[in-house]
C-alpha cells in the first residue's frame, strides 16, 4: 500500500505571515498538531503546536496580559516554522513513511507531487491502517500464535481454517521471540472461539492469546 491511498487531503495550510495566535486557534479548532506553510502555491515550511508554545512567554513573565497579546500578534509563522521539511510522495510505501516518522520523531509527513503539496500522512492515518490490518472494526475471533520461520507454515494454518468453514478477516505478521519463529495474528469469522482453539493449537509452536471481539 502506498501513501497516496491513505494520505489526508485536501491539506489545511497557513501562510508565512499568519500570526501564531491565529495558527494556534486553527490547530485547536481542527484538532491537528501541525500544518504545512505555503507561499505562492509552494510549501516553504511546517509549523507545529509545539513550535508555537515555545514562542509563548514563560508563565512567570512580568509582562501584562496586554503586553503579551501585543507581543504574540507580532510573531508570525515565518519566525518559528521549520524550513527543512521531510516529505514523501504518493508512491512511497506506507511502511517507509512510518519508518521516517519513527526515525525522526515526527508525527506527520507532507506528501508532494513535484513542488505541489497534495496531502499529508499522519500518525492518526497510520493508526487507522493498523486497525484495518488487525480487523479491529469487524466482529470475530482474534488469536496470536508463534509459528516456525519455515516455508508454508502460514498456508497450512489458513488452509485448516478454510476447511473448517472459517473466513479470515485479517492476518498480520510480526517478529517472534527469536529468528527461528514469527508471531502471526489472525482474525476469523465463522468458527467459535473454543473450536478455533482446538484447531489452531496442534499446528503452532504456541497459542499466545485468543479472544472474541
Amino acid at each position: 500500500m502506498n501513501v497516496g491511498r491513505r494520505m489526508s487531503h485536501p491539506v489545511i495550510t497557513v501562510q508565512p505571515n499568519t500570526p501564531i495566535t491565529k495558527v494556534h486557534e486553527l490547530l485547536t479548532h481542527e484538532k491537528i498538531q501541525q500544518t504545512p506553510v505555503v507561499k505562492n502555491g509552494k510549501m516553504v515550511g511546517i509549523v507545529s503546536e509545539n513550535d508555537i508554545l515555545k514562542a509563548y512567554p514563560s508563565p512567570v513573565t512580568s509582562l501584562s496580559v496586554w503586553e503579551i497579546t501585543s507581543l504574540l500578534e507580532k510573531i508570525t509563522v515565518n519566525d518559528i516554522m521549520v524550513k527543512k521539511v521531510l516529505t514523501v510522495n504518493e508512491d512511497t510505501p506506507i511502511e517507509e513513511a512510518a519508518r521516517r516518522m519513527v526515525d525522526n520523531q515526527i508525527s506527520s509527513l507532507p506528501v508532494v507531487r513535484g513542488d505541489e503539496l497534495v496531502g499529508i500522512i499522519t500518525k492518526s492515518d497510520l493508526f487507522r491502517i493498523m486497525f484495518e490490518m488487525l480487523g479491529a472494526l469487524k466482529p470475530g475471533v482474534r488469536f496470536s500464535v508463534l509459528l516456525p520461520n519455515q516455508p508454508g507454515q502460514i498456508a497450512q494454518l489458513t488452509q485448516a481454517i478454510y476447511e473448517k468453514g472459517g473466513t479470515i478477516l485479517a492476518l498480520s505478521t510480526f517478529e517472534g521471540d527469536s529468528s527461528a519463529n514469527g508471531l502471526v495474528t489472525v482474525k476469523v469469522d465463522g468458527i467459535g472461539q473454543a473450536e478455533l482453539k482446538k484447531l489452531v493449537e496442534p499446528r503452532v509452536i504456541k497459542l499466545l492469546d485468543i479472544c472474541t471481539d
